[in-house]
């Protein structure tokens, strides 16, 4: 079927582990690194218990880098408006001398006010501050001088050091589903990083022709990354009763206040205003389990996997830590694996 297979990171937010807040992270590294899976992808998320944990993705790569030999390694996204570009630049080149040259970054703009507590000039042009950041990463990268001011307010010229391993840095830009950044993405010559949360699979095969037509027009080789929530199992039913909780939780989550009273009066009574969420996420989440996410067995994943490869997907980066057991996790991806195999035949 031509699709490349990554694991994601976003954790669920469960900071009292009894195998240790990180060892999901370095065992399914491992995992992929040993089963043949294309990257490991790990975000950067703030001063929230959902997703807390990865708070800076060039640091969990650089634990991944220590434990692995061959398995790309990712950022799922640094946050660019939130950095100085060189400085992004001269984190990320340490992680590739340390992998021996396996990084890669996709940016995001960001989108919560509280996470602009670094930089809260910034908030109001974040998504012009994206391209900026490419460009200017790009260019250090490669191993131009960049003119920086330095303590005494003189203007200098400084190199990038260490130098990368690579010569190109791959990189993604993150889309939740504007078609304006998925053009923007062909245009300047990155990956596309993407979900089925807020977009199905039609509406996301015709923003990736976008995609791709702008891409030709930039001459680059487009790359589209779709991630999806993952557990597979020996049977639907069985991974249906798995994950309604977690994802329920996870839907949750995503609802902030003001998502809440816009969907019914505030004045309403708490226990009904419970039992209206309620419904709503469980349509919600049968919703993304029948067509948002990769749940159920080989074959239903292998379904899923055809419909993405014909709406122009390149890989699948599947989100594994969303609330269930480490242990859960870790034998699904026996069968992910098993998915994986089947579509390399």
């Amino acid at each position: 079927m031509g699709m490349k297979f990554s694991i994601f990171y976003f954790a669920d937010g469960a900071e009292a582990r009894d195998e240790g807040l990180y060892r999901l992270l370095i065992d399914g590294a491992r995992f992929a690194d040993e089963n043949g899976f294309e990257a490991v992808w790990t975000p950067e998320r703030h001063f929230h218990a959902f997703g807390g944990p990865y708070a800076n993705p060039s640091v969990t790569g650089a634990a991944i880098a220590a434990v692995t030999t061959r398995v790309r390694i990712r950022a799922g996204s640094v946050v660019a408006p939130l950095h100085h570009p060189l400085r992004i630049a001269e984190e990320w080149s340490m992680v590739d001398n340390l992998s021996g040259g396996r990084v890669g970054i996709a940016f995001a703009p960001g989108w919560n006010p509280v996470d602009f507590a670094f930089s809260p000039q910034a908030y109001d042009t974040r998504a012009r501050v994206v391209a900026e950041t490419v460009e200017q990463v790009r260019s250090f990268w490669a191993g131009e001088p960049a003119a920086v001011v330095d303590g005494k307010g003189q203007t200098r010229q400084v190199l990038l050091h260490p130098r990368p391993v690579q010569k190109e840095l791959p990189i993604w830009l993150t889309s939740g589903g504007s078609r304006q950044t998925f053009e923007s993405a062909g245009r300047l010559g990155t990956g596309l990083l993407t979900h089925l949360f807020d977009q199905d699979i039609d509406e996301l095969a015709e923003k990736i022709a976008l995609y791709r037509r702008a891409a030709k027009e930039s001459s680059t080789e487009p790359n589209v990354v779709v991630m999806l929530h993952t557990l597979l199992g020996n049977s639907r039913e069985e991974v249906r009763s798995l994950v309604r909780a977690p994802m329920k939780e996870y839907l949750r989550s995503s609802l902030d206040l003001m998502s809440r009273t816009s969907l019914v009066d505030e004045d309403l009574d708490p226990a009904l205003l419970e039992e209206l969420m309620d419904e709503v996420l469980e349509r919600a989440f049968e919703r993304y389990f029948a067509h948002g996410a990769l749940f159920g067995t080989v074959e239903d994943g292998r379904q899923r996997i055809e419909e993405l490869r014909a709406a122009g997907v390149d890989e699948v980066a599947c989100l594994i830590d969303f609330g269930l057991p480490d242990s859960t996790v870790l034998h699904g991806l026996r069968h992910l694996r098993d998915l994986k195999q089947s579509c390399d035949e």
